[in-house]
């Protein structure tokens, strides 16, 4: 049977794409499975959608923010009621166990509610004016068409985490999925236009990111661009936006280190470094990619950890017992190889290391979950990112040596360490240069209603989530009332 075909978004309706042409999607746990095709856009659609953006955003930034909130309230009411289909669909696209996709979807019931609330808490300021008789206020208001575009690890949750403020704070929104995982972002379209936001306000573009990415970074009215990816391709982005005057918020790489001390609890601190490393096959920003290990507890902890890690059961994600999936794509397979190849030189490899060779594996991207020891400071495998399955191990003498090897990569997401004691936690707060500093926890596990996001090269400032990502969609406006009646001059009349 011929796998059903799907279509774009914009204004309103379900449309072709204007170059007739497709892309399949295919389940990476089993790569002969076909679950649809989808538009294979071009600038055209990109064209059309952001024209629909455009007329629909006068109309939509004068609703008043509380009935926003509404209608995004009413789409996170149906995320909850099919949670477990679209959990079960994003697996089958994206590959990760349904434990973790249940996860990613309620993620975005999280933030549907938290942003509904937000509409009527999108404060400004009043303060005393300098002069007599006279008003002085702030208020937020909305910017204009928002270009979304979001990578295939968190299929549900990151698109939810810019769209629902955009929408929120009352601008537009043309949004383009990555080409990995069309069908959960069809799902999530679907849920708004049920939940009444209106024609043009959002639109889904589907395609490629030279094609459609690019069309919609570069479009003159579109002034927002929020972007979740690899640092590499966000630099090209920030580039474009930097010269067109573009407000821009960048999500990008990591290289995330979880720190255990040697008095910290053992069993604890393995489960997270489990959870924090193989968890979505260690495709996530925040991924525990190093674990910084003090000298006194090296040999011991591994024994365990490898003992575990031999253990996890790798299989389709839909499987129930399954604890860890296939990779999202050949290319990405085949990186990870690449590094498994750069770990022969600089470290020893104790488990994993190899394609999963078990016949039923072998139709998809699966590799064994790798632990590799004596991973040197300055070497590839501790500073740059994988985005799989790979464990670089290092270890340390005190905890002033293992600050400074969680400091010295180029990224600054996420950082962990493991203790009992009060004032290495305290410190751990203040020294380790991550925007994300987790104690006695993984590397992974952020919630809805805080900011989220790192320094260095990892983003460009802005957070998303929590509180801050609601300035970041919306323009500070500042007004003055003058009712004295004559002129006063600030800064002059008052002296």
């Amino acid at each position: 049977m011929a796998p059903e075909r799907h279509k774009n978004f914009i204004d309103g309706e379900w449309v072709e794409p204007s170059t007739g042409e497709y892309f399949e999607n295919r389940n990476p746990a089993c790569w002969e499975e076909r679950i649809g095709l989808w538009p294979r856009s071009g600038p055209e659609d990109v064209e059309r959608a952001v024209g629909a953006a455009v007329g629909a955003f006068e109309r939509w930034r004068k609703m008043p923010a509380p009935a926003r909130g509404a209608m995004i309230k009413r789409a996170g009411d149906l995320l909850g009621e099919r949670k477990e289909g679209i959990a079960r669909a994003a697996t089958r696209e994206m590959g990760k166990i349904l434990l973790e996709t249940r996860g990613d979807v309620q993620e975005g019931i999280d933030t549907a509610y938290y942003a509904a609330s937000e509409g009527r808490r999108l404060f400004g300021h009043t303060v005393p004016s300098e002069l007599p008789d006279k008003w002085a206020m702030s208020y937020r208001r909305p910017i204009g068409v928002c270009g979304i575009v979001t990578p295939f690890n968190f299929p549900m949750a990151i698109p939810t985490w810019k769209i629902f403020p955009a929408l929120l704070c009352g601008n537009t929104v043309v949004f383009k999925p990555a080409a990995d995982v069309p069908h959960t972002a069809t799902l999530l379209v679907e849920i708004l236009a049920e939940a009444g936001i209106a024609p043009g306000v959002i639109n889904l573009v589907h395609g490629a990111g030279s094609e459609v990415g690019r069309a919609l970074v570069e479009h003159p009215r579109v002034p927002v661009i929020s972007f979740t990816g690899s640092t590499e391709t966000g630099r090209r982005i920030g580039e474009t936006c930097g010269r067109m005057h573009k407000r821009l918020s960048l999500e990008m790489g990591g290289k995330n280190a979880q720190i255990v001390m040697p008095d910290a609890d053992m069993e604890l601190a393995q489960d997270g470094v489990l959870w924090g490393a193989f968890g979505t096959t260690g495709q996530r920003c925040t991924a525990t990619s190093r674990l910084l290990l003090h000298q006194d507890i090296e040999d011991e902890f591994l024994s365990a950890l490898v003992e575990r890690v031999r253990r996890l059961r790798l299989g389709d994600g839909l499987e129930p017992g399954t604890q860890m999936g296939p990779l999202i794509n050949a290319a990405a397979l085949e990186k990870v190889e690449r590094y498994v190849e750069i770990a022969h030189e600089e470290g020893e490899i104790l488990c994993g290391g190899r394609r999963a060779c078990d016949a039923d594996l072998a139709r998809g991207f699966f590799f064994e979950p790798t632990v590799v020891r004596g991973v040197r400071a300055a070497s590839r495998l501790a500073t740059e990112e994988i985005f799989g399955p790979v464990l670089s191990v290092m270890t340390f003498r005190d905890f002033e040596e293992a600050v400074r090897m969680n400091n010295e990569v180029r990224y600054g997401l996420s950082s962990s360490v493991y203790t009992r004691d009060t004032r290495i936690a305290f410190r751990a707060m203040t020294e380790l240069d991550t925007g994300i500093t987790y104690i006695n926890a993984p590397t992974i596990g952020a919630e809805a209603h805080l900011p989220f996001g790192g320094v260095k090269e990892t983003g460009n400032g802005h957070r998303e989530g929590g509180w801050e990502v609601y300035s970041f969609y919306t323009e500070t406006k500042v007004v003055y009332v003058e009712y004295s009646g004559r002129l006063q001059r600030a800064q002059i009349d008052n002296y």
